[in-house]
This record gives C-alpha cells, sequence and structure tokens, in this order.
C-alpha cells in the first residue's frame, strides 16, 4: 500500500522527499517538542530571540520562541504522524485542506535572521486600524478600543470611549489581540 499524506488524493510520488511543515504546539512547549523531536531524529526548528527578564529578585538573558506556539518540522511521509506523537504537538497548520509546507527558502530566511542577532518582533497581520482590540496583559488587561494606528509596527494607538471622552495610548502590539 502506498503512503499518501493526509489531504492528498493523488498517490505520493514524493514519500522519500522530506518538506517542512508547520506545527501547532501546546503552549510555551515549542522548545521542548523540538529538543525530543531532535531526539527521534527528526529535524526540528523554533525560531528563538534572547530577551532580557526581570523576575523579582534577578535579571536573567533567556531564549523565547519569535513566534509563539510553532515549531517547524522537516519530515516525509514516514516521519508525519510521529510529529504528532510527541507529546507537546497539538496539529499541523493546515491551508485549503492540506498540511501547510513552508519552502525551504523561507525556513533559511528565518534562521539568518535569528543568527544576525537582529532585534525581532512577532504580530499576526489581522491587525488594521478600526478594529476591536483587547489588552491581553500587563496592567491594563481587559480594556477594549478601537486600533487607530499601528505606527512602525513598535506601538499601536488604542482609542478608548468612556464618559464622552476620547483616550488615547499607546502600547505594544505584543499586548493586545483582535475582539472576536
Amino acid at each position: 500500500m502506498e503512503e499518501r499524506l493526509p489531504g492528498d488524493n493523488k498517490p505520493s510520488t514524493l514519500i522519500d522527499t522530506t518538506l517542512w511543515y508547520a506545527v501547532y504546539t501546546r503552549s510555551r512547549s515549542e522548545k521542548r517538542l523540538m529538543e525530543l523531536l531532535t531526539a527521534k531524529g527528526i529535524e526540528a526548528y523554533v525560531p528563538l530571540r534572547k530577551v532580557m527578564r526581570q523576575w523579582s529578585d534577578r535579571k536573567r538573558l533567556v531564549e523565547e520562541p519569535i513566534i509563539r506556539s510553532y515549531c517547524f518540522v522537516k519530515v516525509g511521509a514516514k516521519e508525519y504522524y510521529d510529529v504528532l506523537n510527541t507529546p507537546g504537538a497539538v496539529r499541523y497548520i493546515w491551508f485549503s485542506g492540506k498540511p501547510a509546507t513552508i519552502p525551504e527558502r523561507q525556513i533559511d530566511i528565518l534562521k539568518a535572521i535569528t543568527g544576525a542577532n537582529v532585534e525581532v518582533e512577532c504580530l499576526p497581520d489581522t491587525f488594521q486600524p478600526g478594529i476591536q482590540v483587547k489588552v491581553n496583559a500587563g496592567p491594563l488587561i481587559g480594556l477594549t478600543g478601537e486600533l487607530v494606528n499601528l505606527a512602525n509596527k513598535k506601538r499601536v494607538i488604542i482609542r478608548i470611549d468612556h464618559l464622552n471622552q476620547v483616550l488615547t495610548l499607546s502600547i505594544s502590539p505584543m499586548l493586545i489581540e483582535v475582539v472576536k
């Protein structure tokens, strides 16, 4: 019997070919999943950046994923399900009824960016001026308002209407999410 990837309607001629796929992970499991997959002999990649974190008693430089809850894997049909059977893996990302393949050049670009020691921040592509957003972290958590501007992808200007007054504040885009 010929092996096929999910979503393939035709017999796979790429059984021995490995492709990059994006895997959605459990929260904060990206690095651990990468380690477990690598131990299984599966090529896995999580783009990481170094960030200074402040705790109550110390500061420390830590590595955190640039793209949260994603791990990229390079697998063929034989390893495809091994990835899903690894603790921390939730599902493959699908587009148009097929697992989304990531071109090798895009993975190479991610590797070049993370190796270049430049400041990188990943933002959802869903932020458009005029949409309703909610602050999901920090001292203003739960606050909702209208996104007015995404200034240089570094600051968000949100309009909040209260008491016939308009308050405009600037916060990091990493602290907001689109209200559904």
